[in-house]
């Protein structure tokens, strides 16, 4: 499956996330986070696959934070939406085995 925010190589048994937004510090956005959680649902069905490696591209961090150029405006549900969905992402991350 192609991704415009991150990429995903499967190697020896070894799933490799890279997120792949350097220009902004892999700052994660509604749309790197919606990328994220479904390479995490096709690596749970997937036997193939032992273990994550989950890294940043670029040279000055992994990972800068949320995006935070999408909260502006945001009402207060669709912040915490916003943040359920993070937390959502996240968990599935730690369940993987």
């Amino acid at each position: 499956m192609a991704y415009e925010n991150i990429l995903f190589e499967k190697k020896d048994r070894i799933g490799t996330i890279t997120l792949n937004r350097p220009k902004v510090l892999n700052a994660l956005n509604v749309a790197t986070m919606d990328e994220l959680r479904r390479v995490l649902l096709d690596i749970r069905r997937d036997d193939e696959v032992g273990a994550v490696i989950v890294t940043g591209s670029g040279e000055k961090a992994f990972v800068a934070g949320a995006d935070i150029k999408e909260f502006v405006g945001l009402s207060p549900e669709a912040a915490r939406h916003f943040s359920l969905s993070g937390q959502h992402v996240f968990r599935l991350l730690e369940k993987l085995g």
